[in-house]
């Protein structure tokens, strides 16, 4: 289920923070790609264009005449001069279904190397296009970024010699929604931060007052690790943190679903059981493995139920979960925003809709359709989408996105303040709880 590492940005090196982070046998058939293109990239154009005509969910595929498609992208395919322009124009033409989860992830971006430790580097920040300008969001504890004097609010405008609106104007004939573009504009900001550890990266960026500076920051090598691979769904830089917040609240943070990061989401949970509330913090939090949600909400429900469903081609299936011993049944508030995706959505429309989670932050991106991975004779991987999928009260989370219980827009001025308002009222909602039920128990006293 849900196999996905959403078409974002840099692909799958998928908006990870680490750097570069993999056959099917297809006839050749009636208007496949001029003989003048290589028998590989003939081959590969085939095994694509009929996969998406057989496997689509949809079989009317949201009314897209896929044969004229055909039509217009094989000339194109075959002229391809290189293996990257064949593989953009394999996007161009997967992106003619309006659709998330459906991208060529070319070789040199997909991880290889199943160490555990990460081989890429970062300089600790993230970052979100907040009004058109890309602003960092987060700068971590001790970090380079944060001995070069970057901060929260702080705008950058320039990494190297590649300006900031250099790269949105590469995205400026993208046909997906605009939740997408500005997470892919954000990330390709951010990839061109990120790279090999012990380099250098010079960042233009202005700061609290608008003023223009320079910082030259040296990359090390990322803290977190690399999940297993798992079939053809490559292994994913993973972050994870868990801890108390003032009045006991706890709060879990994960930027992945893998199951390598399973045990430690159980173990936080029932190590926090006596906490007056816990607040999960999905934003950035691009998806990963649909199985892990059912499996999440199992440790915080007490009846079986379900986070909605996803439809194929035909039948359907169910995103049940079961309780699990001793789950944790107190207030629980889920953090999201614009970089929130596919499972993190699922996990957080269901819990939302059965009315065990409040949802705080901004609208998630709206890309929650389950996909499957499939290794391509050129070496690429295609993610294609099998399914849609709808919340239990049947609502469509892919381009729609999951709204929030209490909206709370990241604000430039608060962050320069050094607060996180998104956090503020995540840990408000659970005091919220925690004073009504006192009065309940007030009152049937």
């Amino acid at each position: 289920m849900l196999r996905r590492t959403i078409s974002i940005a840099l692909c799958v090196s998928l908006w990870l923070a680490a750097a570069a982070q993999t056959g099917h046998t297809a006839q050749s058939v009636v208007g496949g790609v001029p003989t003048a293109a290589s028998d590989v990239h003939q081959q590969t154009f085939d095994i694509v264009w009929r996969t998406v005509k057989e496997k689509h969910f949809d079989p009317t595929l949201g009314g897209v005449n896929w044969d004229k498609v055909r039509e217009q992208y094989a000339p194109r395919a075959a002229s391809a001069k290189s293996d990257g322009e064949f593989y953009d124009v394999l996007r161009q033409m997967l992106g003619e279904l309006h659709q998330s989860h459906f991208n060529i992830i070319a070789p040199e971006d997909i991880v290889r190397d199943d160490s555990p430790e990460p081989k890429g580097g970062g300089i600790g920040i993230d970052l979100r296009l907040v009004d058109g300008r890309t602003m960092i969001t987060r700068v971590e504890s001790g970090s380079k970024a944060a001995a070069a004097g970057l901060r929260p609010g702080f705008i950058v405008t320039k990494v190297d010699d590649t300006t900031v609106d250099q790269v949105i104007a590469t995205f400026a004939k993208s046909k997906e929604s605009q939740a997408i573009i500005k997470l892919r504009i954000t990330r390709a900001v951010l990839g061109r931060i990120n790279g090999m550890p012990e380099t250098m990266v010079r960042i233009t960026y202005l700061d609290a007052s608008d003023q223009p500076h320079e910082a030259t920051v040296a990359r090390e090598r990322l803290k977190g690790e690399m999940s297993p691979r798992l079939g053809n769904f490559p292994p994913q830089y993973t972050e994870f943190e868990a801890k108390r917040l003032d009045g006991g609240i706890g709060y879990i943070r994960f930027n992945v679903f893998v199951i390598s990061l399973m045990g430690r989401i159980r173990a936080a949970i029932r190590g926090m059981s006596d906490a007056s509330g816990i607040i999960i913090d999905l934003r950035g939090n691009p998806g990963g493995l649909g199985g892990m949600a059912p499996g999440i909400a199992g440790i915080l429900e007490s009846e079986e139920s379900s986070l909605g469903t996803m439809h194929m081609r035909s039948g359907h299936q169910n995103f049940a979960f079961f309780p699990q011993p001793k789950p944790y049944l107190g207030p629980v508030v889920i953090l999201a925003d614009g970089g929130s995706a596919s499972t993190s959505e699922i996990f957080a429309a269901g819990m939302q809709e059965l009315g065990r989670a409040v949802v705080v932050g901004e609208r998630t991106v709206g890309a929650a359709l389950p996909s499957v991975m499939q290794k391509l004779p050129t070496g690429a991987l295609f993610q294609y989408a099998v399914a849609d999928f709808k919340t239990p009260k049947g609502t469509l989370i892919e381009g729609r996105g999951v709204i929030p219980d209490v909206e709370v827009n990241l604000t430039r001025r608060a962050l320069l303040e050094g607060r996180d308002a998104q956090l503020e009222a995540a840990i408000e909602q659970i005091k919220k709880h925690v004073r009504s039920h006192a009065l309940t128990r007030k009152a049937a006293a």
